[in-house]
This record gives C-alpha cells, sequence and structure tokens, in this order.
C-alpha cells in the first residue's frame, strides 16, 4: 500500500517558538505556532490539517458509494470542524462535525442521507479517529 509523509520543524520554546510543516508532495508547506494552534494567531496547525485531510476522504468516499449506487454528484462540499477541549491529558480533539452539501440529481433525501452515513463509516481518516473523537455528520442535497 502506499506510504504518504509529511514534515515538521520546531525553533525555539513552546510559547514564543514557531515552526513549519510541510506536506510530502511538496504542494504545501505553511507556518505553525502556539497562538496559530491554541489562539487565533495566524499560520495553520495540525487540526486544521487533520480537518482538511477528513473533508477531502469523506468526500472522495462519499463520490465513490454514490457511484456504486449509480449516481454521480456534479458537486460535493464537505467542511470538517475539529474541536479541541480540555482533557485530563491535556488539550485533545474531542469532536469533528462533518457538514456535506452536495448535488446529485435523481436521488430521494433519504437515500442520500443513508449514503453519506455509510461514507462517514468508510472514510479512512475517519475510521482512523473513530476512537479518538465523536465524529457527527449533516449531509444535505443543494436544491434541486
Amino acid at each position: 500500500m502506499t506510504i504518504r509523509e509529511a514534515s515538521a520543524r520546531w525553533q525555539g520554546t513552546l510559547k514564543q517558538g514557531s515552526g513549519r510543516l510541510r506536506l510530502g508532495s511538496g504542494v504545501f508547506e505553511g507556518a505553525y505556532s502556539f497562538p496559530s494552534r491554541f489562539e487565533n494567531g495566524p499560520g495553520t496547525n495540525p487540526e486544521e490539517l487533520i480537518a482538511a485531510a477528513h473533508a477531502g476522504c469523506f468526500s472522495m468516499a462519499l463520490t465513490a458509494i454514490l457511484g456504486g449506487e449509480g449516481h454521480t454528484a456534479e458537486n460535493i462540499h464537505t467542511i470538517a470542524k475539529v474541536h479541541l477541549g480540555a482533557t485530563t491529558a491535556g488539550p485533545t480533539i474531542t469532536r469533528i462535525e462533518l457538514e456535506t452539501d452536495a448535488d446529485v440529481a435523481g436521488i430521494s433525501t433519504e437515500d442520500f442521507e443513508r449514503l453519506a452515513q455509510k461514507a462517514k463509516a468508510a472514510c479512512l481518516v475517519s475510521r482512523a479517529l473513530a476512537g479518538v473523537a465523536t465524529i457527527t455528520l449533516k449531509a444535505s442535497l443543494a436544491a434541486q
């Protein structure tokens, strides 16, 4: 199977230091810091990258599951919201909210919601995070 990699470099103390995250493919490199992770400072953070990975994975899983049922989505837009919470272990990803909106002709709302839930269960990122965080899904069809 495929192996993917990314790297991080950090310099300085936790609160005053900073770092850079880089995807192995080279298509993204960005700054991160304590303020970008735990406050509202500029830059990215690991949780934002997890959210991007989850949104992308879910959208592809939904595309595959819809296709397996004979449906082709014109457009799928997914937002993943990763929530950090305080636990006895320290800051923890406690919840991930997936919100997806798709334009799929010829499918009922009930069937779409059923297939979206199936995609949530099938998504590799959902499966990797299932024991770590509560994952919820709000799925809706674009107005037709």
